[in-house]
């Protein structure tokens, strides 16, 4: 008791309050309560960055990239050659040659007013002296004299592309009243871009194909680079009891986010660069340089679909990456649970 009350006394002066003793949890054999075990959480089997992970991501980024770079191409030409082929398809022409004698101005309204007789015309405009001048500019220069030179006038008719007119019976007619005059319905052009169009998306295919092998080519040595540099873990793993789907899915779950990163990275800087050309073309319009870039490339600018399948493009080499990585995984586990059952079979088996 004097004992007791020496502790309260030093605890008084001392400032602090007696700590509470906390009963011990006793085993659930004694009828209490058992002791809560906390579980440590597990660390992911392989490395969540390493050198391979690295050089792979780099690796799918550049395919990537390609693939992207590829379909907003193979997006922009069949635009392009779309609009052209539109374009071509609204209008026909009808070309009147100059001759000794010919009232030039009278032979071009005779044309205009017989074109626009037949149903699925629409309108019919004469090309002038200044706007044919125009046309002849980049060749001969500026300041031309038309009546001096034996230049081909030229008569635009609009026509209704839903309903288009009979152009054998045109033709025919035309042949009849103005003999110099020529009719162009712009079919072989068309045949030509419809050719140019499909030719365009064939290899780009061809190019995207290779680009996805090269890519599953890719991920296949680098799963195996991966499995060689952890057989160990995932041997251990088997011994213990694990399935082959929960080793195959950490692995995939490893390369998922790769090829994620990867792909992501490659299809933003594509769009990056399709964004900035279009808008360099934009902003320079009536240029040398743009002119020239739009005379071999048409115009940079994809729609909202190409943005869509350059997104899409993504998904699909992030997938492709994941599923490579899963079935190779899962063949070299079954080689390992092979070697294990017959041991004198490992030389048979392939080297990761």
């Amino acid at each position: 008791m004097n004992d007791l009350n020496r502790l309260k006394n030093a605890l008084k002066k001392s400032g602090s309050k007696p700590e509470k003793k906390t009963a011990t949890p006793i085993s659930s054999s004694s009828g209490g309560r058992r002791t809560e075990m906390r579980v440590r959480p597990t660390g992911p089997i392989l490395p969540p960055s390493n050198i391979q992970g690295n050089a792979l991501m780099v690796v799918i980024a550049i395919m990537s990239f390609l693939a992207c770079l590829t379909f907003g191409g193979v997006s922009m030409v069949r635009a392009t050659a779309s609009s052209w082929e539109s374009q071509i398809s609204r209008e026909i022409t009808i070309q009147i040659k100059p001759q000794d004698g010919l009232d030039m101005d009278a032979a071009l309204k005779k044309a205009r007013d017989l074109a626009l007789t037949f149903v699925g015309t629409k309108q019919g405009t004469i090309m002038d002296d200044a706007a044919t001048a125009r046309l002849l500019e980049p060749w001969l220069g500026a300041g031309l004299d038309l009546k001096e030179l034996p230049v081909p006038r030229l008569v635009i008719i609009t026509i209704d592309e839903a309903n288009p007119p009979d152009f054998a019976g045109m033709r025919d007619l035309l042949k009849a009243e103005v003999p110099q005059a020529f009719l162009d319905d712009h079919r072989t052009w068309v045949d030509r871009l419809v050719s140019m169009a499909h030719t365009t998306v064939l290899i780009g295919m061809s190019i995207l194909i290779l680009v996805f092998t090269a890519m599953i080519l890719t991920v296949i040595f680098a799963t195996r680079g991966a499995l060689s540099g952890n057989r160990h873990i995932v041997e251990v793993l088997h011994f213990v009891g694990a399935e082959s789907g929960f080793v195959a899915s950490e692995f995939q779950k490893h390369f998922l986010k790769i090829s994620l990163k990867g792909s992501a990275a490659g299809g933003a800087l594509a769009a990056l660069l399709f964004a900035s050309a279009s808008l360099w073309q934009s902003n320079s319009l009536a240029t040398p340089q743009s002119d020239q870039a739009t005379a071999l490339f048409g115009t940079f600018t994809i729609d909202f679909f190409g943005y869509l399948g350059i997104v899409a493009t993504m998904i699909v080499i992030a997938l492709l990456t994941t599923l490579t990585a899963r079935f190779t995984v899962m063949r070299t586990i079954d080689e390992i649970d092979l070697i294990r059952s017959d041991p004198g079979r490992s030389d048979g088996i392939p080297s990761s």
